[in-house]
């Protein structure tokens, strides 16, 4: 081989492997790395889970202790795996996904709890005017005090890891990784497509829930998009299956929720969402507009603020 064509397939390789702006590996094989790592680790985890089940709990457990184990399975695959890949291969810190911490990451996420609690009673509101939804009872009133705390509580501790997890892996790495290939628009509409299709394995999931699953993606980048941290997307996240789920009675993303409020849906699927939830229904988009509205008041506002 002579020393052109040895330069020629090094130029090659270089183009194929390596980011054309700095040294590192371009964006489609750090998703790529990030995501056989986290597959390995899905599996490492997976068994060490079952042996933990067979041991302390006989191999059976109930929905609600397997739905908070898989959440910390997630968390501790998700972290790893992103900080990992963030670190050593992306060689960016972790924080730099939108991790500051500090006072405003608190204002942050309340903020964004408090905007889909409006979100989810608008469409409360809307089915229940409309006749798709029929109050029958609290929760209080058919079970005591305490069991209701204990079950809310351990609810929204779930959903904390839920909100955590899928944030920082659908507009924490995936998002900015792909916009760092891409850009902006284009890691946006692909990560919200894949937080879609990740969602079909959900039960009651159809390709309309996926749609809709995809409008959500959407608007949560949009939290992102307006203060380039992930904390009030993540209190959007958490906010919107707890409100949806524990508060207003909803199943959230096809699953069955403790619910404080007891609901029966009765109207036409195509606007409900049925059994899948509000997100598979067109009744979820007056929902995702006032959001969008309430964020950009709150991002405008909180500018305006630290100009001050």
């Amino acid at each position: 081989m002579t020393e052109i064509q040895s330069s020629n397939n090094r130029n090659l390789l270089k183009r194929i492997f390596i980011s054309p702006d700095e040294m590192r590996l371009r964006a489609g094989w750090r998703l790529l790395i990030q995501t056989i790592l986290m597959i390995v680790l899905f599996i490492i985890t997976g068994i060490f889970l079952a042996f933990f089940i067979q041991i302390f709990f006989g191999g059976k457990i109930n929905s609600q202790i397997n739905l908070f184990l898989s959440q910390v399975i997630e968390f501790i695959v998700f972290l790893t795996s992103i900080y990992i890949t963030r670190r050593f291969v992306d060689k960016r810190s972790f924080i730099s996904l939108g991790l500051v911490p500090g006072r405003q990451a608190i204002i942050d996420l309340l903020a964004g709890i408090g905007i889909t609690f409006l979100m989810m009673g608008m469409i409360y509101l809307i089915m229940l005017s409309a006749g798709w939804l029929e109050f029958e009872k609290f929760a209080w009133e058919v079970e005591s005090v305490s069991s209701v705390l204990v079950s809310t509580l351990s609810f929204l501790i779930v959903f904390v890891f839920v909100g955590w997890n899928e944030e920082l892996l659908s507009r924490g790495y995936h998002l900015q990784t792909l916009a760092s290939g891409l850009n902006l628009v284009g890691g946006i509409v692909l990560s919200s497509a894949v937080f879609g299709l990740l969602h079909l394995g959900n039960p009651n999931a159809t390709w309309i829930s996926a749609a809709g699953i995809f409008l959500a993606g959407l608007f949560l980048a949009y939290g992102y998009v307006r203060t380039r941290q992930l904390w009030l997307s993540i209190g959007l996240h958490i906010g919107w299956n707890f409100f949806e789920g524990v508060v207003f009675g909803f199943p959230v993303s096809g699953l069955d929720i403790y619910p404080l409020t007891h609901i029966r849906i009765q109207g036409p699927e195509l606007w409900t969402g049925g059994a899948f939830g509000p997100e598979a229904g067109l009744v979820v988009i007056p929902g995702l507009l006032l959001g969008s509205i309430l964020i950009n008041y709150y991002s405008r506002l909180t500018r305006k603020n630290q100009n001050i």
